[in-house]
C-alpha cells in the first residue's frame, strides 16, 4: 500500500469544519493522505495518535484521514462529503487524539450536517 498527502482533501476538510462551524476541531492538527492499493472495504478511515504516544514523543493531539483511493475517488461529490464528515465525527469535542466510536449518538449528527452543507 502506498500513502501520499492529499491537498485536495486537506483543502475538502478545511472548509467542511468552517461552513459547519465545527470549531473545536483544529484543522492544522488534521492531516489528509490518499493511500493506493489497499484492499480495505472502507472508503476513507481516520487514525488518531493515543494518549500514551502524545506523553512519550511530547506532542500535541493530532488525526489523520486516510482516503483509499480505489473506492473514494470514484464517488460522488456528495459522497465524498459525506464520508469526510463521517470521518471528522469520530474526532471527540476535546480533540485529544482518541476516536469516538460509531455506537455514540454523535455519529448520527452525520446526516444532519450534510443537510445543512447543501442549504
Amino acid at each position: 500500500m502506498e500513502l501520499q498527502p492529499a491537498p485536495d482533501i486537506d483543502k475538502e476538510v478545511k472548509n467542511l469544519i468552517e461552513i459547519l462551524s465545527l470549531d473545536y476541531l483544529n484543522h492544522r492538527r488534521i492531516f489528509c493522505f490518499r493511500s493506493h492499493g489497499s484492499t480495505s472495504r472502507a472508503r476513507a478511515r481516520i487514525w488518531g495518535l493515543p494518549r500514551i504516544f502524545l506523553i512519550a514523543l511530547g506532542c500535541q493531539p493530532a488525526y489523520c484521514i486516510e482516503v483509499i483511493s480505489e473506492k473514494f475517488d470514484r464517488l460522488s461529490e456528495k459522497d465524498k462529503q459525506y464520508t469526510l464528515i463521517h470521518e471528522l465525527m469520530h474526532i471527540p469535542k476535546n480533540f485529544s487524539g482518541a476516536l469516538v466510536s460509531h455506537l455514540i449518538r454523535n455519529m448520527s449528527k452525520v446526516n444532519i450536517l450534510l443537510k445543512k452543507l447543501y442549504e
